[in-house]
């Protein structure tokens, strides 16, 4: 089974290059932010607790997410894998998922990191706010503060699976066929 981590700050396409890997791979794509905007939508007390929280560009408690992530893992045991888009992004929740994926019989194959720099993830996410209605990405003070989240709280989470020879960093600035390219060279040697 593939399990991959797509791991990059705000901004850096995990969204766009995971659809292009779940595509190539035939992989189940669990992005905790898509889970997320779907219980706002819905406007389940779940979301709109959530809806708080990252409006102001916080994080959501992790025994939330990863009940949330159990859940579809269950729901798609036949799958190729799966791509963790926007988890983990605390060492906790990487030891909590690496629980949960041994208790599935499964483990992280690989941490894939998209590196861009902050002026450029700023650019991108004003950018994206101008479509996207997301309220935390039209405010550049929240967009340094979800950077700086990034940066402070969730980066050092490369150390955890470098330690486990998992860690692939690829440069996030380019075009996506680019890009793309890159992170399938990586996975390709897997």
């Amino acid at each position: 089974m593939l399990n991959l981590v797509l791991f990059g700050p705000p901004g850096a396409g995990k969204g766009t290059q995971s659809k292009l890997l779940i595509d190539k791979y035939n992989l189940v794509h669990l992005s905790t932010g898509d889970i997320l905007r779907g219980e706002i939508a819905a406007g389940t007390p779940l979301g709109m607790k959530a809806k708080t929280l990252m409006d102001k560009g916080d994080l959501v408690p992790d025994e939330v997410v990863i009940g949330m992530i159990s859940s579809k893992l269950d729901n798609n045991t036949n799958s190729k894998g799966f791509i963790f888009d926007g988890f983990p992004r605390t060492t906790a929740q990487a030891e909590s998922l690496d629980n949960l994926l041994d208790e599935k019989g499964t483990s992280i194959s690989a941490m894939l990191s998209l590196k861009v720099e902050d002026t450029e993830l700023i650019r991108r996410l004003l950018f994206r706010g101008k479509d996207s209605g997301r309220v935390d990405d039209k405010n550049e003070e929240i967009i340094a503060n979800r950077i700086n989240e990034y940066n402070n709280k969730t980066a050092p989470l490369k150390d955890y699976y470098s330690a486990q020879n998992k860690l692939s960093e690829i440069e996030g600035v380019g075009n996506v066929e680019e890009i793309a390219n890159k992170l399938n060279t990586v996975i390709n040697t897997l």
